[in-house]
């Protein structure tokens, strides 16, 4: 028996769905795509760019919920299957490290995983203007907010799933204050999840593809895997009518994860369905969290579109390394 290319947990329940008849693509998407559509909770009008995780029997996620209102916050979800969801209608109600209540202004497009058996939960936060938030939850009932790893203005923190030599790894994009028409990945170092520096470029925009020519950011959690961490992330392209959000792929190394072993030239999703082009905020695939299955090599990556849905599409792991390798760019 083959050697499996991911490093990480069986999965037997993922969601899946074999790629259609005459499709090509390497990401292909869901056919009852969205998951998640308007109003899908009574005190909010869209949930998009969430995050789920593998929990008990079956699937919990954090779910960024545009309050009636217009201010995003996060809101716990359960499933069974991680396609239909029960969402709380309330907000998390985020207590600090001595217990005492530790609300948030507003908050979204949260990343979850699991670290040293306890789950974390990573999301653009308000100290002041966009920063890193970080939390923790060991039963997604009780949510610690715990110190913020950067100053402002940063978007798009992601965290590694484990150490990498003594230390912890945190990818993020640093911003403005406003509706960024600039950015690169870096990534930092924190022997405790608290003291954050080491500070070093990974990824800069543009490249050989206009498809992410204005900005870039992490996506999911990186995915370990014997090549190297598979990193998904989206990049942004600035036509005449707004920016348009599309969905690429790159393979980091496993020990230096600042060294980029591929990167994609061509996009591998962009918003092309009537869900990803119409909606609050047209044009857009943002991806945000992803279930993988060690055994079977299926990945199925979920994506916010048009700021307004939850989708979700898949791959196989082998076949995107290998489309990977044989369409990157040089470095």
């Amino acid at each position: 028996m083959a050697t499996p290319t991911i490093i990480g947990s069986s999965l037997p329940n993922i969601p899946w769905e074999d790629r259609p008849t005459h499709c090509e693509d390497i990401l292909w998407r869901y056919s009852k795509n969205p998951i998640l559509g308007w109003n899908p909770i009574p005190s909010a009008a869209r949930i998009f760019n969430s995050a789920v995780i593998p929990f008990g029997e079956g699937f919990a996620g954090v779910f960024r919920a545009d309050h009636k209102n217009g201010r995003p916050h996060l809101h716990v979800g359960r499933s069974v299957d991680a396609l239909s969801w029960e969402i709380d209608d309330t907000a998390i109600a985020w207590v600090d490290e001595a217990g005492n209540p530790a609300p948030t202004t507003y908050a979204y497009d949260p990343r979850v995983l699991r670290l040293d058996d306890r789950y974390y939960i990573i999301w653009c936060d308000d100290f002041p203007g966009p920063s890193i938030g970080l939390g923790v939850t060991d039963d997604f009932v009780t949510f610690t907010r715990l110190e913020r790893p950067l100053m402002p203005f940063n978007r798009n923190g992601v965290l590694f799933p484990r150490r990498i030599g003594e230390h912890y790894v945190l990818l993020s994009r640093p911003s403005d204050s406003g509706h960024t028409a600039f950015g690169d990945i870096v990534l930092s170092h924190s022997p405790d999840l608290v003291f954050w520096g080491k500070h070093r470029q990974v990824m800069s925009k543009g490249g050989e593809g206009w498809w992410q020519g204005v900005k870039i950011g992490a996506g999911p959690v990186p995915i370990e895997t014997r090549e190297g961490w598979l990193l998904i992330y989206h990049g942004v392209s600035g036509p005449c009518n707004g920016f348009v959000y599309s969905v690429g792929a790159a393979l980091l190394d496993l020990d230096d994860p600042q060294r980029v072993l591929y990167r994609t030239r061509d996009y591998l999703l962009t918003p092309e369905k009537e869900y990803e082009t119409a909606g609050f905020v047209p044009n857009v695939a943002f991806p945000c969290a992803t279930l993988c299955d060690a055994d079977s090599g299926r990945i199925a990556i979920y994506y916010g579109a048009a700021d307004t849905y939850t989708a979700v599409a898949f791959c196989q792991v082998d076949e995107l390394l290998t489309h990977l390798k044989a369409n990157s760019e040089v470095f």
